[in-house]
């Protein structure tokens, strides 16, 4: 299928986006929060919410590289550059500040599944960081010459979503030994940071100097 990546381009993004939803974040503290204040029903509707949210930006994304490729393929590779870049900063920021899982937990009734899917889609959709990583990681695998750019950059978000739908759910049940486990191993969460921060690093220098050859 002429819009799925290259085995070698698929791997490494399987392998980014693994580490991605590994490392404790906004939608993750949302699910652990929710699963052990309202119970894991609600918990797994704030996953769906947030999906949808990663659904959203892909076929955003997708839509705006398409466009600016067709208007300036050299814009395309200034915004790779840039993305790169951010992927580095990312990475500094993950040894600076390290992670900082503080779910969220107040006891109240269950709101209904409408009710906290939409919670985990306006988190998501709402978060900047959400909107700037996915601007700028998916067309870090996709090339501007490539006719088909718009199907593999909304393959991979969706892929994005499918890969981190597991870890999601084996959160939102394990949400209780999850937050009392990370809670107290804070070495686990600081090496987290790093192996997130040598990845991210590679990727970014990687693309820093092919796009400067």
């Amino acid at each position: 299928m002429p819009f799925v990546p290259d085995l070698p381009v698929l791997l490494a993004f399987a392998a980014a986006s693994l580490l991605l939803a590994l490392t404790p974040g906004p939608d993750m503290m949302l699910w652990v929060g929710r699963a052990l204040s309202e119970g894991r029903t609600s918990a797994l509707a704030c996953v769906a919410g947030t999906t949808t949210g990663i659904v959203i930006h892909t076929l955003l994304v997708a839509i705006g590289v398409s466009a600016l490729v067709i208007a300036s393929p050299v814009a395309f590779l200034v915004l790779k550059a840039g993305g790169a870049a951010y992927l580095l900063w990312l990475a500094i920021q993950a040894i600076v500040s390290g992670s900082t899982f503080r779910p969220t937990v107040v006891r109240a009734e269950a709101r209904s599944l409408f009710a906290n899917w939409s919670h985990g889609l306006a988190v998501n959709l709402l978060n900047p960081k959400v909107v700037l990583f996915v601007m700028t990681f998916l067309p870090q695998f996709v090339s501007a010459d490539d006719p088909y750019i718009t199907g593999k950059l909304v393959f991979l978000g969706l892929f994005l979503g499918v890969l981190a739908i597991p870890i999601a759910i084996a959160t939102v049940l394990l949400a209780g030994r999850l937050a009392h486990w990370l809670g107290r191993n804070r070495r686990v969460m600081r090496l987290i940071d790093y192996v997130f921060a040598g990845v991210f690093s590679t990727f970014a220098v990687r693309i820093l100097l092919t796009e400067g050859r």
